[in-house]
């Protein structure tokens, strides 16, 4: 892994409100390899979602680069799949139509279409619901529909933006292990979003932690722990213990800041 896939490089971001300026990001300097598992983790206001949509290039940076493959990432392509934490399905169409549906788009053909649907049905474990409707499904099976039709695209890189964070404990645990087995399997380049320090530990090859607003890289760890990962090993708290104070000190600086603000006002 020690291809350059993604380059994060100076990546500055700055939203306009109608009174005041928010720095959301400052100065991101990130090295991403090919088939590294990244976990992006931080309290809310860290920058982790924005970052995330930077790459994805659904929300540009005010100024920095994020390259993929050596070229600038101006726009969505099909090179970045996004997971959503909503799930993100068409509610009119069944499960195999929406893993199908980029498919379609690209322009392959049906038997194609219908081989590849078919497998991914088999692989996360969808087969018997490929003619249910969305709402006929639980929170974790959407989402597995969801993951679906971002590997049918095949893209080598799949952005996911707290995809488990609604899930019941058992689901989310069932879905960290099939999100693992996949990566072990296609060895594709993941950026994982995530608030959760016990989830980060768990899936991440690499953990980068990020301040409290402005969002910048506070710790970036690489995690050594062969998988599967023992949750009670005195190696995982260890690690646990020690992002978890990281992470602490920017909640702190939030609350405090909130503190200030309120004084202010």
């Amino acid at each position: 892994m020690s291809e350059a896939h993604i380059v994060v490089n100076g990546v500055n971001k700055v939203f306009q409100t109608a009174d005041k300026e928010v720095i959301a990001l400052k100065d991101i300097q990130l090295t991403i390899p090919r088939g590294q598992f990244v976990c992006l983790l931080g309290p809310s206001g860290c920058g982790k979602s924005t970052l995330l949509n930077a790459i994805a290039g659904f929300s540009l940076p005010t100024s920095g680069t994020i390259t993929a493959d050596q070229q600038i990432i101006r726009e969505p392509g099909p090179d970045r799949g996004m997971v959503f934490q909503e799930y993100a399905l068409f509610p009119w169409m069944t499960v195999a139509q929406n893993i199908a549906f980029g498919l379609e788009i690209k322009g392959m053909d049906k038997a194609g279409i219908s081989e590849r649907v078919q497998g991914l049905l088999k692989m996360l474990g969808l087969s018997d619901f490929a003619q249910r409707f969305p709402k006929d499904l639980s929170g974790g099976m959407r989402q597995r529909v969801a993951i679906a039709r971002v590997l049918a695209l095949d893209s080598p890189v799949m952005l996911m933006d707290e995809p488990f964070g609604a899930l019941d404990a058992l689901t989310r645990r069932n879905l960290q292990d099939e999100l693992l087995d996949i990566w072990a399997r296609t060895r594709k380049t993941i950026v994982f979003v995530t608030h959760s320090i016990e989830e980060a530990v768990y899936l991440a090859d690499r953990i980068v932690v990020m301040t409290y607003r402005p969002g910048t890289v506070k710790r970036d760890m690489l995690i050594e722990l062969p998988h599967p990962r023992d949750t009670s090993s005195p190696e995982f708290a260890a690690l646990k213990r020690e992002l978890g104070i990281l992470v602490m000190e920017e909640q702190q600086r939030h609350h405090t800041d909130e503190i200030r603000m309120a004084a202010v006002d």
